[in-house]
């Protein structure tokens, strides 16, 4: 959907006032080290938060001098010597972004040793950072007005085609897994029927709006709303996404109105967010390969070599840090540019195309591969057209790579749902090998359409819940749980199952009869909206009785 460019100028461009009253320009500045900083590699949580401590350790991933936060000492001499608006600062890459009513004023700056370039990359006539904005048209809809299958609802045909039901199957919906997601809007979420089990489970773990430097997201359009939908959304019956268990940050970069640099910085921004607050995805939908304002640049095929702009050095960076970034090939396929967007072209990053339910690719899906020579997109999903949920009660149709991306990212954090240590690296791998024309990569297909219960299995991972037998006959997974716990019955003849739960003082707060037949019967039962703590779950079946302790968070 949404394009730009990110260019390096190797000089400093000054543009002088106009006439607008409250005009802003934009300006990269980065500095030649992190003297003064408050910080130590010895006091991580300092700046990390201890869930993203705890996957640095598990993956065997050192905290190193490009965690530490840029220097207080630095931001405090150039806020003060040009009286500008922070915008953002990144501590990956060293720099921040200052907003200047008077562009001369980044002349204070010059010859300060601390100050290694300084980037001139937006301008707004009427300021940055105001809520109000007009939403940009969205890809292409047609509502959809046939029936749909039972329990995923018009969500089942793109589930089915990537076999993401054998994960579900299985219990694994995204529980424990932190996805952010970096968009343009996330309109209504916060109010829409699909989202409420997130909204009402407080499943949203961080939010940010970079456009309008504010914590509402619930804002600048439906575009992050529809990228959202295909993982969380959750209607039984209607509408099921990828993984309707997962927890969520949700960031908005891209803004509305012109495509300017700045808006690769805000990846950045929110990148590094996400790492501190724990991701283990970062899913973007969308993708720049030119910019408008303040001048009209474009990049060339040469650019997007997977390394060079900063949106793909945000997307390597974000991987060595043990994130799985999953990035849109754009929507430029047969056009102009025709090329994959960035940072799709990332090195790192597992880059998304567009397919039918048949795996031809969708006409406008970026083409590759990356100008380094990588295979690019890695792999599609079904995004012509998939179904999507927005502020409606009922699914819609849309068309883009924007709508594959995340569906992408919500399977992803399914197979990453256990105890097993599994690098980006891996998973992407295991993706990438599970597609279908793995041997035989296209330059639109990548290495084709992958097989989530394939990838399973590559992963080779040990800890699925086991399968009752005949001496453990009764299984619950996952435990501890949030939302929802699978339980499993192993019988030999006909009989009826009985599941009651009680809390700590021997309340019974549920319960519930079935049928079961001879062999595995599954069962998920509807429990209320249950407090945290540790409850008790009796299960009978004919002459059997169990009793198991289960904790829900």
């Amino acid at each position: 959907m949404c394009r730009g460019v990110v260019l390096c100028f190797v000089g400093l461009l000054i543009i002088s006032c106009s006439a607008f009253a409250q005009p802003q320009y934009g300006f990269r500045i980065s500095f030649t080290d992190k003297a003064g900083t408050t910080h130590s590699l010895s006091n991580p949580l300092g700046y990390l938060s201890q869930r993203a401590i705890d996957r640095r350790t598990l993956q065997g991933i050192a905290i190193d001098s490009t965690d530490l936060p840029v220097s207080p000492v630095y931001m405090d001499s150039v806020l003060t010597l040009t009286g500008g608006k922070l915008h953002m600062t990144s501590k990956w890459f060293n720099y921040t972004v200052l907003l200047l009513n008077d562009s001369s004023d980044v002349l204070t700056l010059q010859g300060k040793p601390y100050i290694k370039t300084i980037e001139y990359i937006a301008y707004y006539a009427g300021g940055l950072h105001k809520p109000a904005r007009n939403n940009e048209p969205e890809e292409t809809v047609t509502m959809r007005t046939t029936g749909s299958a039972l329990y995923y609802g018009d969500a089942w045909q793109q589930t089915s085609l990537v076999r993401g039901d054998y994960l579900h199957d299985i219990n694994r919906k995204g529980e424990g897994k932190l996805i952010a997601v970096l968009d343009e809007g996330f309109s209504d979420v916060n109010t829409a029927p699909a989202f409420d089990s997130m909204i009402n489970g407080g499943r949203v773990k961080d939010q940010y709006n970079y456009a309008d430097a504010s914590a509402n997201v619930f804002t600048n359009g439906q575009h992050g709303t529809t990228s959202l939908s295909t993982m969380a959304g959750n209607l039984p019956g209607t509408y099921v996404g990828a993984a309707p268990y997962a927890d969520y940050a949700l960031y908005i970069t891209e803004i509305q109105g012109s495509e300017q640099v700045i808006e690769m910085d805000n990846i950045v921004a929110a990148s590094e967010r996400a790492d501190s607050v724990g991701a283990d995805i970062i899913t973007i939908s969308l993708g720049y390969d030119r910019f408008n304002l303040p001048v009209n640049f474009s990049l060339t095929y040469a650019d997007i070599d997977g390394k060079t702009t900063i949106a793909a050095k945000a997307a390597n960076m974000a991987t060595t840090k043990g994130i799985l970034f999953v990035a849109s090939a754009g929507n430029e396929g047969g056009g102009s540019w025709n090329y994959i967007l960035t940072p799709g072209d990332a090195d790192s990053a597992i880059t998304i195309g567009s397919v039918g339910l048949d795996r031809v690719p969708a006409g406008n899906s970026g083409y590759g591969p990356n100008s380094a020579g990588h295979v690019k997109p890695d792999v599609c999903m079904v995004g012509q057209p998939a179904s999507v949920m927005r502020n409606g009660p009922n699914p819609v149709l849309s068309s883009g790579t924007s709508w594959a991306t995340p569906q992408l990212a919500g399977w992803a954090a399914c197979l990453m749902q256990t105890t097993a240590i599994l690098t980006p690296y891996q998973v992407r791998t295991a993706i990438q090998k599970s597609a279908h024309v793995y041997n035989n990569p296209g330059v639109q297909l990548g290495y084709g359409v992958p097989n989530f219960h394939t990838a399973l299995d590559m992963l080779n991972v040990k800890d699925l819940p086991q399968m009752p037998g005949k001496e453990d006959w009764l299984s619950i997974s996952p435990n501890p749980f949030s939302e929802q716990v699978t339980i499993r019955v192993y019988s030999e003849r006909k009989g009826t199952v009985g599941i009651q739960l009680a809390d700590v003082t021997g309340r019974v707060v549920y319960s519930t009869a079935t049928e079961a037949g001879t062999g595995v019967r599954t069962i998920q039962p509807d429990f209320p909206q249950l407090p945290g703590g540790v409850y008790f779950l009796k299960a009978t079946l004919n002459d059997k009785e169990v009793t198991k302790e289960i904790l829900k968070r």
